[in-house]
């Protein structure tokens, strides 16, 4: 199941593709049939400035539909509807000028400038950050219902996960996060279960307006051979922009999978053994000491 960010990044890029669309139709109609258009207007016939309109609705048209980021793109079709207006409030000046054909046009091209700007307007804020998949996978020699219970105790999961602080559970399947970031700086946000199947699977996302936008799941299905349990997380997750992005961008760092999987790696360190090894002070990262951070019996059940 999506978060909602993301089937809303999905909408402006549809419109987006759509005034692409209409900007190519409209372009051809301009390249081929110049005078005629002139006349319906009632101005005096220029060509090659109606011709070079449709060439820059066919070029920016192109653009946006083309693979790639479409935000410039439509832009530039914000800018073309001013020239577009400008030039029709020039036309409205000419002694043979049709009044109603050119009212009709200035409010088709209005119209058009308030979609672009739109779709301009939502492509920007949803281009200012970037949308990470993360799929990992680990074995452990517990049981689905054993690491099903800890896990759904949200509050055990800064125990396995370092930048989390704490994790609080508000009701109704919703929780409250806090996480540390560069400059003990704090990170919180909300989120809540959207599926959840007892000893098997547990799906989750963020609530509208938390700093990170992200949904996910983790799911438990025996190991073959009596080797424990096969735990799959999977996580989408979109930064913001600006400074605050990049402070998310520092908490998380440069290979999110990898940090989720050394998270996988404590989690089973844990459940198996009570304690995670470290490798602080040791040449070659060869672990060291073990550091006991989880009792079983308090917690289990």
């Amino acid at each position: 199941m999506q978060d909602y960010s993301f089937r809303e990044e999905k909408g402006n890029e549809r419109l987006a593709k759509g005034l692409g669309w209409f900007g190519i139709a409209l372009g051809v109609g301009e390249l081929v049939a110049p005078r005629q258009l002139a006349r319906w207007l009632g101005v005096r016939p220029s060509p090659w400035l109606i011709r070079f309109f449709g060439l820059r609705e066919i070029t920016s048209g192109i653009g946006i539909l083309a693979k790639g980021q479409p935000t410039g793109w439509v832009w530039s079709r914000v800018l073309g509807d001013a020239m577009d207006l400008a030039a029709l409030s020039a036309a409205l000046k000419s002694k043979k000028k049709n009044k109603t054909n050119l009212r009709i046009a200035m409010g088709a091209v209005a119209g058009a400038t308030g979609l672009d700007l739109v779709s301009a307007s939502q492509l920007t804020r949803s281009s200012s950050g970037q949308t990470h998949h993360i799929s990992q996978t680990v074995t452990i020699q517990r049981s689905p219902e054993e690491l099903y219970n800890f896990w759904r105790r949200f509050e055990n999961l800064p125990r396995v996960m370092p930048d989390l602080s704490s994790v609080r559970q508000t009701g109704d399947g919703r929780s409250h996060w806090v996480a540390k970031g560069p400059g003990g700086k704090r990170i919180e946000w909300d989120s809540e279960i959207i599926r959840e199947e007892p000893n098997v699977y547990i799906a989750w996302r963020s609530l509208p307006n938390s700093a990170i936008a992200h949904h996910g799941s983790v799911r438990f299905l025996p190991a073959t051979g009596g080797r424990g349990t096969v735990v799959h997380v999977k996580i989408s997750y979109r930064i913001p922009g600006g400074a605050f992005g990049s402070m998310l961008l520092g908490l998380i760092g440069q290979a999110p999978e990898q940090k989720v999987q050394l998270d996988l790696y404590r989690l089973k360190q844990i459940l198996e053994t009570g304690q995670i090894t470290t490798t602080e002070g040791q040449p070659a990262g060869r672990p060291s000491s073990t550091s006991a951070v989880y009792d079983w019996g308090t917690t289990r059940g």
